[in-house]
């Protein structure tokens, strides 16, 4: 007989994770499945995104994927409907899809870039939320996790479109979270710091080691799984009581001076 009350187990609940065909949401449907979710993907790429499915499903997880562009915000609304309405229900999203557009200010692709970055890291969560909602209210206890960064606690040369984006992500995650909490629905978000994923896959492994070593206080790049457990214990029932969180996953990045 357990001296807790609140429960861990996410087991039968219903996931939305986009970006799930690669890196964190890859990571991050995985461990939901391991954790017993019901897990629906949505990515851009259709091939690896059934590969990430195969992998779910011989492993005997439920799980589907759905093939979407979130820049297309008109498409994303009948996505979710058709998701909420395969599994039945919808308990967690997970808004983790990415882009990074570097350009300079002046550069002739920066408008581009802006509007491209801004439509997939920041208005598809907006859309997504708006079209999960009237499921996820009907769940005893929703969860909505938007994916951040460190580049909204920072910023890098060049990143301007993604550090706005980022930023606004955090500003949406504590407005709905103050927003929806009177239903007992949290809005949380998580800041990756330097993580191997397919954005950071370009750049030299000595340059992430020098990298680490002079900024990160764990001293080295950390890994999808890692971001994904941080993630994980944001949507747990018994995570009812954190809301409008910014956590780094970070190694120490954003508190390190030297």
């Amino acid at each position: 007989m357990p001296l807790t009350s609140l429960s861990r187990s996410i087991r039968g609940e219903v996931a939305i994770v986009t970006g799930a065909a690669s890196g964190m949401g890859r990571a991050t449907a995985h461990l939901f499945g391991d954790e017993g979710a019901r897990v629906a993907l949505i990515d851009i790429n259709e091939e690896p995104l059934q590969d990430v499915v195969k992998e779910m499903t011989d492993a005997g997880y439920d799980a589907k994927g759905w093939t979407l562009d979130l820049s297309d915000g008109d498409a994303i609304a009948p996505i979710i409907r058709e998701i909420g309405e395969h599994f039945g229900q919808i308990d967690i999203l997970v808004n983790n899809a990415g882009i990074s557009m570097p350009s300079p200010v002046d550069g002739d692709g920066y408008l581009t870039a802006w509007e491209k970055t801004h439509a997939v890291l920041l208005t598809a969560h907006v859309l997504t939320i708006r079209a999960a909602l009237p499921f996820i209210r009907k769940s005893p206890h929703g969860r909505i996790v938007n994916i951040a960064s460190t580049e909204a606690l920072g910023a890098t040369k060049y990143g301007s479109p993604y550090s706005a984006a980022k930023t606004g992500v955090i500003g949406l995650t504590r407005s709905l979270a103050v927003e929806l909490g009177s239903e007992g629905i949290t809005v949380n978000c998580i800041c990756p710091g330097p993580i191997r994923t397919g954005m950071t896959a370009g750049i030299p492994e000595e340059h992430k080691e020098t990298y680490a070593k002079r900024r990160v206080a764990l001293r080295r790049y950390g890994e999808p799984e890692e971001v994904a457990h941080g993630t994980l214990s944001l949507v747990l029932p018994a995570a009812q009581y954190i809301t409008g969180v910014a956590l780094p996953v970070d190694g120490g990045l954003t508190v390190r001076n030297a």
